[in-house]
């Protein structure tokens, strides 16, 4: 380090004071239209599972890390927030952490954790202190300045990227695509020179079609048809993996499925002879819990394959989510996996039209969403920009 610091390595013990939450909720007995974070094991929404109201006296602390026993997602909580079981509260014992303090140590401590067998008894509290991870240091004590600043370069580093990618990715609609194409075409190597200049900025539409609007206002509506529908009656029989045990493993490009929330279940990239299965298809775990895939893979025998290969890709990421909200209810778990004859007998709601599951008004919904999440990255890099252009001007004075 310039400044005069070195790499160290601390415990987790001397670093952060953990606690167990003040009472832990059943996610099943809770109603989720409230006001504070419930944070449970996931690893998606920072570990939010929803939004409950309950005795503010059991309120967890803001401005901790959350840290998942069985399952070693670790996030940073800013709000104060309630939590399930297996759930331990980290906090910093000296100074105040803050999101770039905590991305700095969840990254450090997460390399030490990768090692690390999957399951509770590998995470308990003794264990947890333990656990050594290097970080850097000035004056013998964590140099929380520098990790701040190194995350701010490292954020302005990604934005640059996300930047260029939004003007050359086909993110504008069928009037300025070419257009936008045309002129943008090398800003993805020269990162953010000309980023968001007179010249690009306004050939980028995120404005919705008025079909899209309408199908978000009909979403929003009574109106809306819907129906049950049997999922081996749509899209046939739900194939299920193979076990491929991790020492017979051969490293490769192929991504291997296995159950879990981390890295969307891929627990390997292989080049073994297993069945492959096709992009545009659906898994279910052993959880319950759906996933899109839009690339070849392998799975594991804990996993479940929905063939949706032949449906329009947004569609299928609308049946996703609508498979999610039926199979992952907390049903399943390790004395009860969700097998492929779970989903053979899986009921899904769908919009319907004419007693039919209405896959055109899917896809266009779809693409309203794409299009809105898009916008809101576009207005977030926006004021990341500004922000870096300040950092910038501030290295030149």
């Amino acid at each position: 380090m310039k400044s005069g610091g070195k790499w160290e390595e601390y415990t987790i013990e001397r670093l952060f004071s953990i606690q167990t939450p003040k009472k832990k909720f059943n996610a099943n007995k809770l109603t989720f239209n409230g006001n504070y974070p419930y944070v449970a094991r996931g690893s998606n929404n920072n570990g939010i599972k929803g939004y409950i109201d309950e005795d503010e006296l059991y309120l967890n602390p803001g401005n901790t890390i959350s840290f998942g026993q069985d399952t070693a997602t670790m996030f940073y909580q800013e709000n104060a927030y309630f939590t399930g079981d297996k759930i331990k509260i980290f906090s910093l014992r000296h100074g105040e952490l803050n999101s770039r303090i905590a991305v700095f140590l969840i990254s450090a401590m997460k390399k030490s954790f990768s090692t690390f067998s999957w399951g509770s008894s590998s995470f308990n509290e003794n264990v947890l202190n333990k656990v050594k991870i290097n970080i850097p240091t000035f004056n013998n004590v964590p140099a929380y300045n520098y990790m701040v600043k190194y995350i701010e370069e490292l954020e302005a580093a990604h934005i640059e990227e996300l930047e260029a990618y939004l003007l050359v990715s086909g993110l504008a609609d069928s009037r300025t695509r070419g257009l936008a194409d045309s002129r943008t075409r090398g800003l993805a190597d020269s990162r953010t020179r000309g980023l968001a200049d007179s010249r690009t900025r306004g050939l980028i539409s995120y404005e919705l079609t008025p079909q899209e609007y309408n199908a978000i206002e009909l979403l929003n509506s009574n109106n809306l048809m819907w129906g049950t529908y049997n999922l081996k009656k749509l899209f046939g029989p739900a194939i299920r993996g193979k076990r491929l045990k991790n020492a017979d493993r051969i490293p490769g490009s192929l991504p291997f499925v296995t159950a879990g929330e981390g890295n969307e279940g891929i627990s390997a990239f292989i080049s073994n002879d297993v069945v492959v299965f096709p992009e545009n298809t659906i898994t279910i775990d052993m959880f319950g819990s759906a996933k899109y895939r839009n690339y070849e893979y392998g799975a594991d025998d804990h996993v479940a394959v929905v063939h949706t290969e032949f449906f329009d890709r947004n569609a299928v990421i609308f049946i996703t989510a609508s498979i999610h909200k039926s199979s992952c209810t907390g049903k399943f778990n390790y004395g009860r996996n969700f097998y492929a004859k779970d989903a053979d007998e899986l009921m899904v709601s769908l919009p319907s039209k004419d007693n039919n599951p209405d896959y055109s008004f899917m896809e266009t919904l779809i693409l309203a969403v794409h299009k809105l999440v898009i916008k809101d990255v576009v207005q977030y890099t926006d004021k990341k920009l500004v922000a870096y252009r300040q950092i910038t001007s501030e290295k030149v004075v």
